[in-house]
């Protein structure tokens, strides 16, 4: 694919650079696609080589992924994150995959049946839609299309207004359902403009108390503008990489709290004019929601620094109580600050994560 210098990166440009390489992806094997990943063997065995060969990823959030739990991949791609995950969580668990290039989907789409028979239960379902906009299901309104002409304002009106009733009433991923979202070298590819949409619709699908677990690749300092402006380095997951830092506060832009790096690459898999681009893989948390009868209490800070201080600017003192809300109360005695703190309820007993984030009186 050449590459197409830009003077204004719009969303159109981003995705026809992306699903053009990803299809080319999706049917031949594309190397520079990836950085090496190290997966667990056991889940392995049951894919597909044609899967294997076709991934495209730079970590392995599926370590993270835990039994009944429902699993969403952003960029799902050919599926491999997806059935590997399917046999973590288990015949009581879910997994959903969500991606916008039909060559990929196809791929992942027709080992269902077989999967299904190799691991012992069918639990995946994959969608075709674009990640920072979790709510459209881009072949629901294929097929409208598919029976209604856009050829003038007033057709494009009833598109847009078909939509906008799709999003609302037939969500593809609704509110406040999934456990994990997970994805792997996929957000680097949307859109300068619209990155804050896509922490923001991450943030929306998520239960209180669950996580994103999001590999990517990363930079070293901020990437130029006229980097940004190549979209066959978009495409290869370079110029629409985030600051290291920058990426990791867009989870705390987005309401997001515990956000850690859990994995992150020492050498670097690509340097372009004398930046480097790296892997790295953070757990990021939607705050935990304090059961309605719930009352506050305090924490107090283990250690081992001599104080912290959290996004809010709150300050803790190993070895002092702080008065908190039934909220903070709550999120602190979850993951993944329930190591770091002791927290007490009004008449001062240690509470445990049970009692914090249970059910309603």
């Amino acid at each position: 694919m050449t590459s197409e210098k830009l003077s204004d990166l719009s969303q159109r440009t981003v995705n026809d650079a992306v699903s053009t390489r990803y299809a080319e992806g999706a049917n031949a094997v594309v190397p520079e696609l990836c950085c090496p990943v190290s997966y667990d063997g056991k889940y392995l065995e049951k894919l597909p080589q044609e899967i294997l060969d076709r991934d495209y990823g730079c970590g392995d959030p599926s370590r993270f992924v835990a039994e009944g739990e429902t699993v969403l991949d952003l960029g799902s791609g050919g599926g491999k994150i997806c059935y590997i995950a399917s046999q973590i969580v288990g015949p009581e668990g879910a997994v959903i995959g969500v991606d916008m290039t039909p060559d990929m989907l196809a791929l992942a789409r027709g080992h269902q049946q077989s999967m299904a028979e190799k691991i012992g239960w069918a639990n995946t379902v994959f969608y075709r839609g674009q990640i920072e906009n979790l709510k459209l299901d881009l072949d629901k309104l294929d097929g409208w299309l598919d029976n209604n002409q856009v050829s003038n304002v007033e057709s494009m009106q009833a598109m847009q207004a078909e939509a906008t009733r799709l999003e609302n009433e037939e969500t593809m991923v609704a509110d406040g359902g999934v456990d994990v979202v997970v994805s792997n070298c996929v957000l680097n590819l949307v859109a300068p403009h619209l990155k804050h949409k896509l922490f923001d619709e991450i943030y929306r699908v998520l239960k209180p108390g669950g996580r994103a677990v999001i590999s990517d690749i990363v930079s070293s300092v901020r990437v130029p503008e006229e980097m940004q402006k190549d979209s066959e380095l978009w495409s290869g997951c370079i110029s629409g990489a985030l600051e290291e830092a920058d990426f990791m506060q867009a989870f705390v832009e987005a309401g997001f709290v515990g956000v850690t790096s859990v994995v992150r690459q020492q050498e670097a898999w690509q340097t372009v004019n004398d930046i480097e681009f790296r892997s790295l893989t953070v757990i990021a948390y939607r705050p935990q929601q304090a059961p309605c009868c719930a009352a506050g209490g305090e924490v107090m800070y283990n250690g081992p620094f001599e104080e912290v201080s959290d996004e809010s600017g709150m300050v803790f003192i190993r070895g002092e109580r702080v008065a908190v809300d039934a909220g903070q109360l709550a999120m602190f005695n979850t993951a993944p600050y329930q190591d770091m703190f002791t927290c007490f309820d009004g008449s001062g007993v240690v509470v445990s994560e049970r009692d914090s984030a249970g059910g309603c009186c």
